[in-house]
C-alpha cells in the first residue's frame, strides 16, 4: 500500500516532459496520511491499552486472585511495594507460593467476575 501511494505521488508529480515538478505539496499529502493512519490504528490503542494494564497492576490488593503471565492461578498473599514484587499462593494444601513482579499479572479474576455481574445486572429506570 505505501509503495502504491508512493509511485503514486510521483506520477501526479510529472510534468509532459517527465521531468518532476518541484512541488513538495504532492508528496506531502501521501505522507501524511500514511502517518495519521499509523497514529490511529497502532500507537493510539497500545498507549490506551498500556493505561489500563498500569491501572490494573495499581488496583492490585491481598487476596485477589490473579492469573500470572505462564497461566498460573493464585491468590495474592503479600504486595511488596519497594521491590516491586507479588506473593502469590499457588496451594491451599501443601502452601506453595510464587515470588512474581507485578508485571508478570495478566488479569485480576475477582474484577473480571464482578464486572461481569455489574454488567449482566440490569439497570433500574
Amino acid at each position: 500500500m505505501l509503495f502504491a501511494l508512493l509511485v503514486l505521488a510521483q506520477e501526479t508529480a510529472k510534468t509532459d516532459s517527465g521531468a518532476p515538478q518541484g512541488n513538495f505539496s504532492n508528496f506531502l499529502f501521501p505522507i501524511l496520511m500514511i502517518t495519521f493512519l499509523f497514529y490511529f490504528l497502532m500507537v493510539r490503542p497500545a498507549t490506551r491499552e498500556n493505561k489500563q494494564r498500569q491501572a490494573l497492576i495499581n488496583s492490585l490488593k491481598k487476596n485477589d486472585d490473579v492469573v500470572i503471565m505462564g497461566g498460573i492461578i493464585g491468590t495474592v498473599v503479600s504486595i511488596k511495594d519497594k521491590k516491586d514484587e507479588v506473593v502469590v499462593k499457588v496451594d491451599d494444601n501443601s502452601n506453595i507460593r510464587l515470588r512474581v513482579t507485578r508485571s508478570s499479572i495478566v488479569r485480576i479474576l475477582k474484577a473480571e467476575e464482578e464486572e461481569a455481574a455489574k454488567d449482566a445486572k440490569p439497570s433500574e429506570s
